[in-house]
């Protein structure tokens, strides 16, 4: 109850202070430290005290700062460790402040790689930005921010807005400054840093969108980044407002800690999207781009008041994002997305009970959910009627922050719906309404084929659900269907089942195929040629599939298996570990292979591997007992990373080799062999598991 109150007094000290104080822009200059660690530089401020106020905060977490000036003269201050606060000096009307700060970041900047292959980003996603910049937790804090960066002209430096010019101050150092023309969040601040190579295109109303890719992945740029300007186009046309800002760029980072974030002008993902023709089947980059472009109007033009509003900003950008992808990938696609989260939204009935308008709402609710209501308002309101009301709702609150009423009020003034009970039914209610749901989907001819498919096969005899099955299979039906046809002939006999699964492999449908790799367990020698055929099919996930199931059943070909795969790379490595555990596990005889094997294993356990290589790889060695110091080591460092998924991977397993006394005799004895920060880890645990 103690840390609510303080919450809430929180809250309600940024709420007096943005109705009493106005921040109007900021000029920042900053300079990051790789070899520290640490960021320092100069802020300044110009706002207007609108009413009396005693106390103004900017929030500066464990930052030192100094030579503070309000007006130009030197006031007393307090820095509490978490806000710089000014209790004097201020004066009714305009201000201006200045002051210098330093810190070392323990979140939201990040300093990756080494070396020519540095990166320093941010990700102030919430209310971050204050741990590298003195800024305002408060998104209702509208500032119009210009940041300079100093940093060495060999890299690429990013930040918000428009780059007016780049300035050599020393032989090595570059000024990078870059300006904003309208206010935005502080959460919405970016930074980075690395060894990019830069692509550029001019949308259709003259937008000129700038396109990153570190410089050893220059020949990904078309794969990476694919669809990328009729994204735009379509996304400016379908919401109808322009888009609001005067460049829109976009640089992926490694070991990012999510999918991306919708810095304004400026987003950031995560490097796992940097893929060739191959990978860009198994996972590509579409629908964060989409997702992350639509932010810029939804989120970054108009933000939530406060956190239970925040399917504004999730709920409108996943819902647009899957217009855009139905604007490359068809309707078929579009309604077979929906169905999918439809069913996942209904299985999460039984443990999620908390509805959208609700802060502590799941990222599920606030992501799917809240696009699912924006579909079923508007299939009925009419698209033309929802378009008006958007783009009015986005035209009144430009550079304003927002609530859910603020966006129906608009709903209403274009449409007789009662917005009233779709609130009740899709905003306040915690129960997912599958039935309005499906009512919407079986308007998609693909829908209704699938959902008509399940329903009609109960009954039939094997001999004509056989004849269906390779009749349906066999024509233009969406491939969802198809898919399904995959997985229910396992209830066919064995004969009849590989019939099927011999037409499958015929459509040349990647997911079909892999439909086939994932339900063929035990492949009989007869269908060995045509399974054999996955092994190269245009995608990696189905590559590693064919290749251990082929592995399993045929014990004569896994010397010509090693041999295929010898130089097979993959999607995150995911080949290249497939073929090393081969090695691993292969014949006795061949003891020299396996240690090597081995040790080319442990060099993806280790920097600079990003995490979604790192992790595999880990895990592969743990799978297969082999459990070195450099292993032990590795964990170790996993759970000292800034990536929460991997830390969680890395405790996990941790905690459970600890268990082990041949395993814990080993964690002690390492603590001679390594660094001050991993001895305190690794004691950590064993005093963790006493």
């Amino acid at each position: 109850m103690r840390y609510l109150f303080i919450v809430l007094f929180s809250f309600s000290l940024f709420s007096q202070q943005t109705k009493k104080v106005d921040f109007i822009s900021c000029d920042a200059f900053v300079q990051p430290n790789f070899s520290e660690k640490s960021i320092s530089g100069k802020v300044s401020y110009e706002f207007k005290v609108l009413e009396a106020i005693d106390t103004i905060r900017i929030d500066a977490i464990a930052m030192g700062i100094d030579e503070v000036l309000l007006n130009s003269k030197k006031v007393n201050y307090k820095n509490s460790g978490k806000a710089l606060l000014l209790f004097e000096g201020f004066i009714k009307g305009n201000n201006t402040l200045s002051f210098t700060y330093e810190a070392k970041p323990k979140q939201t900047l990040y300093f990756t790689g080494e070396e020519e292959d540095l990166q320093i980003w941010t990700q102030g996603q919430g209310k971050n930005t204050s741990h590298w910049l003195p800024s305002f937790d408060d998104v209702n804090e509208k500032v119009i921010f210009n940041v300079t960066i100093g940093f060495e002209k060999s890299f690429q430096v990013i930040s918000n807005g428009k780059l007016d010019k780049i300035v050599s101050v020393a032989t090595d150092m570059y000024y990078w400054h870059y300006q904003m023309q309208k206010p935005m969040s502080s959460y919405l601040l970016m930074l980075a840093i690395g060894n990019f190579e830069k692509q550029t295109t001019t949308t259709k109303s003259g937008t000129t969108l700038e396109f990153y890719l570190d410089k050893k992945d220059r020949d990904k740029f078309e794969t990476t980044y694919r669809f990328s300007k009729q994204i735009f186009d379509y996304l400016e046309q379908e919401i109808g407002v322009k888009y609001p800002w005067e460049v829109y760029r976009q640089v992926p980072v490694r070991d990012f800690l999510y999918a991306g974030m919708e810095n304004t002008t400026s987003t950031i993902f995560s490097q796992d999207f940097v893929v060739d023709s191959i990978g860009f089947n198994d996972k590509n980059y579409i629908n964060v781009n989409a997702h992350e472009l639509a932010h810029q109007w939804f989120g970054d033009l108009i933000t939530a008041k406060e956190s239970k509003h925040h399917w504004l900003h999730e709920g409108f950008a996943t819902y647009y994002a899957l217009l855009a992808e139905k604007e490359v990938f068809g309707d078929d696609y579009f309604y077979n997305q929906l169905y999918q989260s439809a069913l996942e939204l209904k299985q999460a009935n039984t443990y999620d009970s908390i509805p959208i308008l609700n802060e502590k709402a799941s990222s599920l609710t606030f992501y799917k959910k809240g696009a699912w209501a924006l579909h079923v308002l508007r299939e009925n309101v009419g698209e033309k009627n929802f378009r008006k009301a958007v783009k009015n709702y986005l035209d009144k609150y430009a550079f304003k922050n927002v609530d859910t009423d603020d966006f129906l009020n608009e709903i209403n003034k274009v449409s007789k719906y009662d917005t009233n009970a779709f609130k009740k039914s899709w905003l306040e209610s915690p129960t997912f309404n599958l039935e309005e749901a499906m009512s919407h989907l079986v308007k998609n001819n693909s829908i209704k084929q699938l959902i008509d498919f399940g329903l009609t096969n109960k009954n039939l005899e094997e001999d004509k659900l056989f004849e269906k099955f390779k009749s349906i299979i066999k024509s233009d039906v969406y491939f969802t269907v198809k898919q399904e046809i995959v997985y229910q002939s396992q209830n066919l006999s064995d004969e009849n089942q590989l019939a099927i699964l011999k037409v499958a492999l015929e459509t040349k449908d990647i997911k079909v195929r892999q439909a086939v790799a994932e339900i063929l367990a035990k492949i009989p020698q007869s269908f060995k040629a045509d399974f054999e055929t996955l092994l190269l099919d245009p995608s990696y996930i189905t590559r590693e599939i064919a290749l251990f199931r082929l592995w399993t059943n045929f014990e004569q070909d896994r010397e010509r298996l090693v041999a295929i795969s010898e130089d097979w790379m993959g999607l995150n490595y995911n080949l290249k570990i497939a073929h090393l555990t081969l090695k691993i596990v292969g014949s006795n005889a061949n003891e020299d292979r396996r240690q090597k094997a081995v040790k080319e294993l442990e060099r993806y356990i280790k920097l600079p591997y990003e995490a979604s290589v790192r992790e595999p790889a880990l895990e592969t060695l743990i799978k297969l007992g082999k459990i070195s110091d450099v292993v032990l080591e590795e964990l170790i460092n996993a759970s000292l990373h800034h990536k929460w998924q991997f830390v969680k991977f890395a405790k996990d397993n941790i905690r459970a080799l600890i268990s082990n006394d041949t395993i814990r005799e080993k964690f002690i004895l390492l603590k001679d062999k390594v660094n001050d920060q991993q001895k305190e880890r690794i004691n950590y645990f064993l005093k963790e598991t006493e």
